[in-house]
């Protein structure tokens, strides 16, 4: 049995929800075939968002840890290649903080990639019929700072862990114009779950992938 540690975050910015839980929720409660899944909701704030997952990564003893956050705007499920060492927010998180060009980890290496098959991870999304991309940026609000947060502890502390970050675009109660891309919780959470079937392939495709958000 691989053990899962499934990351969301509490809602933000004046939400009512916040679809990386709602999704995290639902994976844990109908797990992908061999997968014991613990769901951990995150504090949208940096520091205690880091802590946190740190807390539930030692407590849950994870095979696999991938953390969720939400992309309003994005039409597809982004698997997260990169996290970088900066916080740098546009808008105060949950608690009124807003870092400006700090690190994640004062004196870390600039960037890491997640330790994922990031791009079978694509594949398996699309294989599952829903829309997948790669993406070389997860921001530099509390999304990057818990990716990087997540990298720099397997990196430290925990080479054997496979880890990385998912985007979920915005659920469809949550977009007030019916053009704005959206996915309904239930399909991302189909999207979650054969994208951590992949999570476990030995090794990544060897195909050309990935934009420029």
């Amino acid at each position: 049995m691989t053990r899962v540690l499934l990351t969301g975050f509490e809602p933000f910015d004046g939400a009512a929800l916040n679809p990386s839980w709602e999704v995290a929720r639902l994976v844990a409660e109908q797990p992908p075939a061999g997968m014991e899944v613990t769901p951990v909701r995150l504090s949208c704030v940096f520091g205690r968002a880091a802590e946190e997952l740190r807390t539930a990564v030692r407590g849950s003893d994870p095979d696999v840890v991938l953390c969720l956050g939400q992309a309003t705007g994005r039409p597809d499920v982004g698997v997260e290649r990169i996290a970088v060492n900066v916080d740098d927010a546009r808008i105060p998180d949950n608690a009124g903080r807003q870092p400006v060009d700090r690190p994640v980890v004062p004196g870390g290496p600039a960037a890491y990639f997640a330790a994922l098959p990031v791009k079978a991870c694509v594949a398996a999304v699309r294989e599952a019929g829903l829309p997948a991309s790669l993406s070389h940026s997860a921001g530099t609000f509390v999304c990057n700072h818990v990716f990087y947060a997540l990298m720099h502890l397997i990196a430290t502390e925990r080479p054997p862990t496979r880890g990385g970050f998912v985007h979920l675009p915005a659920l469809p109660e949550q977009v007030l114009d019916r053009a704005q891309p959206s996915l309904p919780a239930a399909t991302a959470a189909h999207a979650v779950r054969a994208l951590l079937t992949a999570s476990t392939r030995p090794t990544d495709l060897r195909t050309p992938e990935g934009t420029a958000h």
